[in-house]
């Protein structure tokens, strides 16, 4: 494991350093961080952890002092984190080379610097780019491409015709390019309409644990550049998802859903089919999207709206009980007042 100066991070972050410079080896809490540890501070609410801290360094933001500390300060503490963690934990890469349990045919072409595992079974006329790396029990179906330098994990598949750009990671069980979910009803039966498109996933895309992504009807589904995906989501069929986007945990989007650069679904929250999603739109937990929504929209709740009047309903539905009670008062008052009126003209 390497280890660097303070003054080394400082500089490959464009910080600077307030305190002395020591050598860290790894980054850890503020909590658990010893003498040889960096560690950060990235949310004021884990102020009070600073007085007990031991740690050899703390990235923070510009403004937070700790004399007892040396500070590497940046503009953006959690975004240097993620830098510094690659340069003090960069990952271990397998030796190049084709495992001998592993299934290549001779018409596949492999870039420079493959790493093919054990038991990873490609189909005919697949192309593999430079330095990737396919995991134990990885399969490529037949004419599949996929870019350089990709990291694909135990269990993915890649199906027939599908394309995967380059520096694209694909996280174990993930499945690219399984058929639409596609069917015409004759007689009370459900005939399956063939599923004849494909996935094309883009560069600098990652895709969590589970995630399927189902193939085009007639043309491709599409991930674009740089969208990450969580855990457990299903894109279906001719979606088309826009560059920079963020799919939460347990999100699905119904066929034919085209979402706009940089939008966010945040967990187990979805959309119906054949909508138009705008840029930057925000999508809040377990909302369930029903219409078209503009650029910049934020909405929330089921069906989703926008998440002001949301707020507002909410704090209306809270005081239900009280205002029952009070609809109830005002009754019996004017039940009173109705009885005493009668009382008056006899």
């Amino acid at each position: 494991m390497p280890d660097l100066t303070l003054s080394e991070i400082a500089r490959r972050l464009g910080g600077r350093l307030v305190g002395a410079d020591k050598r860290v080896r790894a980054v850890k809490p503020l909590e658990e961080a010893e003498s040889e540890d960096l560690s950060f501070l990235s949310h004021p609410r884990y102020r009070p952890l600073l007085e007990m801290c031991r740690a050899g360094g703390l990235l923070v933001a510009p403004g937070v002092r700790a004399e007892h500390l040396s500070l590497v300060v940046v503009e953006r503490p959690y975004v240097a984190l993620a830098k510094v963690m690659g340069f003090l934990h960069p990952p271990v890469r397998p030796v190049a080379g084709v495992d001998p349990k592993s299934v290549v045919p001779e018409d596949c072409q492999l870039g420079r610097e493959v790493c093919i595992g054990p038991f990873v079974t490609l189909g005919r006329g697949c192309c593999v780019g430079d330095r990737t790396i396919l995991q134990p029990g990885v399969t490529l179906g037949e004419e599949v491409r996929v870019g350089q330098d990709c990291l694909l994990y135990p269990g993915v598949t890649v199906l027939d015709r599908c394309t995967v750009g380059s520096r694209v990671i694909l996280h174990a069980g993930a499945v690219v390019g399984s058929d639409g979910f596609g069917f015409a009803e004759e007689g009370g039966a459900h005939l399956k309409i063939p599923q004849i498109g494909n996935v094309i996933v883009e560069d600098d895309v990652e895709l969590g644990a589970n995630v399927t992504v189902d193939r085009g009807t007639f043309g491709s589904t599409r991930i674009r550049r740089g969208t990450k995906i969580d855990n457990l989501v299903q894109v279906g069929h001719n979606c088309d998802v826009g560059e920079d986007c963020i799919l939460v945990a347990q999100v699905g989007l119904s066929g034919s859903v085209r979402v706009g650069r940089g939008s966010v679904f945040a967990g187990q929250s979805g959309s119906v089919g054949h909508l138009r999603i705008g840029k930057d739109v925000k999508v809040g937990a377990k909302s369930a999207v029903t219409e078209d929504l503009a650029d910049g929209a934020f909405v929330i709740g089921h069906p989703a709206r926008d998440h002001r009047e949301w707020k507002r309903s909410q704090a209306g539905l809270a005081r239900l009980p009280e205002l029952r009670k009070r609809v109830a008062e005002l009754e019996r008052r004017v039940e009173e007042l109705s009885s005493r009126l009668v009382e008056k003209e006899r």
